[in-house]
């Protein structure tokens, strides 16, 4: 199979980034930008079907027809091992509103690739022919089924035997990493892997590493010959990056994203996640810097800081500059 190299984007979503893309970060971020669709967190899946205030927790959109308050649909991601278990909680997630089920074949966690799950998983492409094959048959044709795997576990060599499992399962869309297991987050992705597996699988493929820019994601469609993109990293240092990529528009400006930084962190102080109020907007900071100076100026001001009015202040100051 040849298919034609792409030049422009076609879809974007955001990526799963666990510990970080929460539901605000979520309502954020597409409130932003014009994503396609984002992906929850992942629920862990052991040897149960686990209860419905489980995927609320990970996924509270579900209580808005699984949607951001911005009105772009969200999709839950799945991680185990088991594929019985995993087909039974995918039919649940669909129950409760799911647009669609995500499988996660790319932590490279150790806790979880020890207990079978995530990217070890990408040494054995018949497992993951069975898991995948299990939950097609359990939720039949019309739901969307998708996964995101690594190029592979320590090099590529499996990588098409993995998207071969993958597409014969009939899985509908695949995100590749472009980087193996081994490779962690280090620079560079190699896009150039995904461009060869575009060449001969028709599933629906989606780039993901290393984009930042708008240049970076040329060179990405470009090297990875697939028009569809899933941002990560970049699209927390850059709050409208989806856009700048899809419309051209202009990196958010400091004075606007000081704004934001305002708003969110009022709002964070009024959810259940409040305590961890400090640490998640250092967090944030910690990417944002990479992109704004103003950003590390702030990130050092507040580092030691635990006390939120303190912290607020800080803020305020920032927005001032």
């Amino acid at each position: 199979m040849h298919t034609p190299i792409e030049t422009k984007v076609k879809k974007i979503i955001l990526a799963p980034m666990e510990g970080v893309a929460d539901e605000l970060m979520r309502k954020t971020l597409t409130s932003l930008n014009n994503y396609d669709f984002c992906i929850t967190e992942f629920i862990r899946i052991v040897d149960a079907l686990m209860p419905e205030h489980v995927f609320r927790r990970m996924c509270p959109e579900l209580e808005n027809g699984c949607r951001t308050q911005s009105g772009t649909p969200l999709r839950i991601q799945l991680l185990g091992q088991e594929p019985d278990w995993m087909a039974e909680n995918a039919v649940r997630a669909l129950d409760m509103g799911s647009h669609g089920i995500d499988v996660n074949f790319g932590c490279p966690a150790k806790t979880v690739n020890k207990s079978k799950g995530g990217a070890v998983l990408l040494n054995e492409p018949e497992k993951i022919y069975q898991i995948m094959a299990k939950m097609r048959a359990a939720i039949g044709l019309d739901a969307t089924l998708s996964a995101k795997i690594r190029l592979g576990f320590n090099d590529a060599s499996k990588l098409d035997e993995i998207v071969s499992a993958i597409e014969s399962a009939q899985v509908d869309q695949l995100t590749i990493h472009a980087r193996t297991k081994q490779d962690g987050y280090r620079p560079p992705a190699y896009w150039h892997f995904i461009g060869q597996i575009r060449q001969k699988y028709a599933i629906e493929i989606f780039a993901n590493g290393e984009i930042w820019s708008k240049s970076d994601a040329a060179n990405c469609i470009t090297q990875s010959q697939t028009p569809n993109l899933m941002l990560g990293r970049g699209a927390l240092a850059l709050p409208n990056l989806a856009n700048v990529i899809k419309f051209d528009e202009k990196p958010m400006p400091w004075s606007e994203l000081s704004l934001l930084l305002i708003s969110n962190s009022e709002f964070d102080l009024k959810g259940h996640k409040s305590f961890y109020f400090s640490s998640r907007l250092k967090q944030w900071l910690r990417y944002l810097k990479l992109q704004y100076p103003q950003a590390d100026t702030l990130f050092n001001n507040i580092k030691r800081l635990k006390d939120k009015d303190e912290i607020l202040h800080q803020i305020d100051i920032a927005a001032s500059i």
